[in-house]
Order: structure tokens, then sequence, then C-alpha cells
């Protein structure tokens, strides 16, 4: 193993250190049950006057870069806040921040020292094109079951050009936050028929893309499946 690999090595395993005492001082100082009430830390931010924006900025940078803090509460108190378009803004900088770090992360740690350290349990990512990695990246940025952070940090694994991979974060996230911008903004003035609206088109955000993907999968299966005439 040469001194390179070493360095890189050492390198992850102190990020994740920081990472897992980070994590375990906002749990201890009770910071995280404060993270978790959505209406205590929209009380919070709004306290901080000026700096309120860039503790939304920073909390969802954080949380995309350890996984365990929920990004969801963040971004809800940054609509209840802020309102529908300062808080897309601040959320959507925040995530585009906190996934850019965690894909530079993965790039810097850099496969081919992954690949010394693990052996062959890691998977072959290289493989796609720019095309089909950046339409990969976009496509799970829409479906909010699929980990933000997993996606980012494996991301950093493959050979997706970081330019493309920012492009096709940017624009899968914007949807999603303004969703839960408006939704924020709504459960803090109670108007419910509004929430429930809310609610609806972010299921139909993750319903279509599913339903198109299910549809053309059958549509491959059978065309695959008929004989030539």
């Amino acid at each position: 193993m040469t001194a390179g690999v070493r360095i890189r090595i050492l390198s992850a395993v102190a990020t994740v250190l920081a990472m897992a005492a980070l994590y375990w001082w906002l749990d201890r100082s009770g910071a995280m049950a404060a993270i978790l009430d959505g209406d205590a830390l929209r009380q919070r931010i709004v306290g901080l006057g000026a700096a309120g924006p860039l503790a939304v900025v920073g909390l969802m940078t954080l949380a995309i870069l350890v996984s365990p803090i929920p990004s969801a509460p963040i971004a809800l108190a940054a609509g209840a806040a802020y309102g529908h378009t300062w808080g897309t803004a601040y959320i959507v900088l925040g995530a585009e921040l906190g996934a850019l770090c965690a894909f530079g992360i993965a790039r810097q740690l850099g496969r081919d020292a992954l690949q010394r350290w693990v052996g062959s349990r890691l998977p072959k990512t290289r493989l796609g094109s720019q095309g089909t990695l950046m339409a990969i990246v976009f496509a799970s940025r829409l479906l909010p079951f699929i980990s933000f952070d997993v996606v980012s940090y494996a991301a950093g694994l493959t050979t997706l050009s970081l330019w493309r991979f920012a492009l096709a974060t940017l624009a899968g996230i914007l949807p999603a936050s303004f969703l839960l911008a408006h939704f924020g903004g709504e459960m803090a003035t109670g108007e419910l028929d509004k929430m429930l609206f809310a609610v609806l088109a972010l299921g139909l955000l993750t319903g279509v893309p599913l339903a198109v993907h299910f549809l053309r999968e059958r549509a491959r299966k059978r065309d695959a499946s008929t004989p030539d005439s």
C-alpha cells in the first residue's frame, strides 16, 4: 500500500470519526431534539435574525453530510420562517452544498483506495456513461425514499464529473425543496387545505416517476417477449 493510499484511508477514517463525534455531541447536547421539534427550530432560526438563513444552510449541509440528522424538519422550519421563495432558496443552497461536500469527500478518498481497503466487496460503479450517471442522480433526487446522502457519496465513487453531478442534483432537488418550504409555510399559518394540496403534490412528485418507470419496464419486457414475425 502506497503512502498516498494510506493518507487517503486515514483521512477517510478521521472524517468518519469527526462526523460520529459531531452527531454524538448534537444528541447529548439536546441540539438533535431541537432539530426534530419543527416549531422550536423555527423560533430559534427566526431569533437569530440576519444569521438565520446561514443557520438553515449550515444545518441542511450538515444533515446531508451526517446521515442520521434528518433534513425534512430543517426544510419545513425554513419554509415556516422565510416563506416559499426564500425558504426554497435556503433549502436548495444547503442541500446542494451538502451534496457537493459528500461528493468531494468520496472523490478525494478515491475508488482505488477503497478497492485496496475493502477488496472485491466494492461494487463496480464506474460502469455507465456520463449521461446515464447524470440521469440516475437526477431521478434519485426526485424519489424521497432514496437516501440523498448515500447517492451523494456513491456518486463521488463513479466517473461522473463534478459539474454534471451538481447540475443533476440542483435540478432534482428544486421541486421537493419548494414543496417542503410551501408545506412548512402552510403549517405555520394553519391553513389545512393548502397543506393537503402540498402533500398531494409531493405524492404526485414521487408517484409519477415511479409510474413512468414501471410502464417503461412493462413495455420493454413485452417487446422482448414478443417473437419476431
